[in-house]
């Protein structure tokens, strides 16, 4: 066991020392005020305060993890070994930084309750992010920073006990539209085809036509190829399954349809399913209980997963409202428009209510790939180089690659084989 000696353990402190130690390093710990406790103790220590009591390992702590609430913070990144870093220590720390304050900043998203301007849909951009400004965006820099605190703990205290963890990959599939012509009933059926001839958009009525009559398979109905291709890989998949009333950014299928239920029960058979929760319940706690519950009747089992329509994420609102809603886990943290790790880690974490100064019972698992992002670049070899890219470093830290795909996406073939872009994907990341 490692023993901790700070001058005051808080919170914010205990939360950031148990992710890095216990879940990113699988080494166990506990915390001492006390000097003479820390004398004594006679297997691995370190001391996180301003001043080191003897010659013992020591990380200068910078104020972050002792404040409460929000202030203004002045951040000037610097380069750790060909890692950017910030919060400088000083020449008599072991490490030149302090990396729990440095993680906790980007793990709670403090920036993100910093003022800012939200785009269309109340989301924070990632050009106002300290990882994109200073292009670190596309590294999981928290977990790189635990790693070069194990190497030095490992030099300085033989024998020190850790599990190591194993790579991991999950391919998220966002199914926010169902069908894009089948079980749509008549009436939006003959608007869709209305709106299709008015704006000449002729291939699209011939496929409408040729789906209605069941001379073609809907283009965005490839569950059945998905299941196969994930078992053919062994990946680890979740469906995230829209199931909500008609609305302007909401356009699934019924609820009401029995074939729609019956897809998401054959989903369900092969892999797990959750909710994507839909654009109206984002504000609405009680609209987002009905859709878990809702859900959960058709599959007649508990629903713990959700992730947020457009990803939209408003801290800490968004997380307190999915924990009134009793789910246990959210896969909303990313950037829709940019790759790369938005919370600076690949690692799952707890979410901390700075307001609160609490660790919330809901665990985050961001995602570093989403299909919008891959979809701004054109030639496949590049896309498949950039993904290699984001998996390579979340291997070299043994975390977890997840990416997002819609199957609206995969069953799109007008610029780009994306199922066949896919395919090359689950089998080069995969576990």
């Amino acid at each position: 066991m490692l023993l901790i000696y700070t001058h005051k353990i808080t919170p914010r402190l205990t939360y950031i020392m148990r992710h890095i130690f216990v879940n990113l390093l699988g080494v166990a710990i506990d915390f001492t005020t006390k000097v003479e406790e820390f004398i004594k103790h006679s297997g691995p220590k370190i001391t996180y305060t301003k001043q080191p009591l003897q010659n013992e390992f020591f990380i200068r702590s910078n104020e972050l993890l002792f404040e409460q609430g929000i202030n203004d913070i002045q951040i000037n990144l610097a380069d750790w070994d060909g890692t950017p870093c910030f919060f400088s220590n000083g020449e008599r720390s072991n490490l030149p930084f302090d990396i729990f304050a440095a993680s906790f900043f980007l793990i709670s998203r403090y920036e993100e309750y910093l003022p800012h301007v939200k785009d269309i849909h109340g989301r924070f951009s990632p050009k106002d992010s300290l990882a994109y400004q200073n292009e670190f965006l596309q590294k999981p820099v928290v977990d790189i920073w635990a790693y070069k605190l194990l190497d030095a703990l490992k030099a300085k205290f033989d024998g020190l006990e850790h599990k190591k963890r194993a790579y991991d990959f999950i391919s998220i599939l966002d199914v926010a539209t169902s069908h894009c012509y089948a079980n749509r009933g008549i009436v939006r059926g003959f608007a869709g085809l209305i709106m299709d001839l008015g704006t000449f958009k002729f291939k699209r009525v011939y496929e409408r036509i040729a789906v209605g009559l069941k001379k073609q398979k809907d283009p965005y109905d490839n569950f059945a190829e998905l299941i196969a291709l994930h078992k053919l890989y062994g990946v680890k998949s979740n469906f995230f399954f829209q199931f909500a009333d008609y609305s302007k950014y909401d356009k699934n299928v019924s609820t009401n349809s029995i074939r729609f239920k019956s897809l998401i029960k054959y989903v369900a058979d092969y892999a797990p399913v959750s909710l994507a929760a839909s654009y109206s319940s984002f504000s609405d706690q009680e609209l987002l209980k009905k859709e878990k519950a809702n859900l959960e009747e058709v599959i007649n089992r508990p629903v713990n997963n959700a992730k947020m329509r457009y990803n939209r994420v408003d801290v800490p609102v968004t997380y307190r409202n999915l924990i009134s809603a009793e789910f246990t886990d959210d896969y909303t943290m990313g950037y829709t428009y940019e790759l790369g790790f938005r919370a600076g880690t690949c690692t799952p974490f707890q979410f901390y209510d700075i307001p609160l100064e609490v660790k919330q019972p809901i665990k985050i698992h961001p995602f570093a790939v989403h299909d919008y992002a891959l979809a701004k670049i054109k030639r496949e070899q590049v896309i498949l180089q950039q993904v290699n890219i984001l998996g390579e470093q979340v291997r070299k830290v043994n975390g977890t690659l997840i990416t997002m795909f819609s199957n609206e996406l995969l069953g799109n073939k007008d610029e780009q084989d994306w199922m066949s872009v896919y395919a090359k994907i689950m089998e080069e990341q995969h576990a």
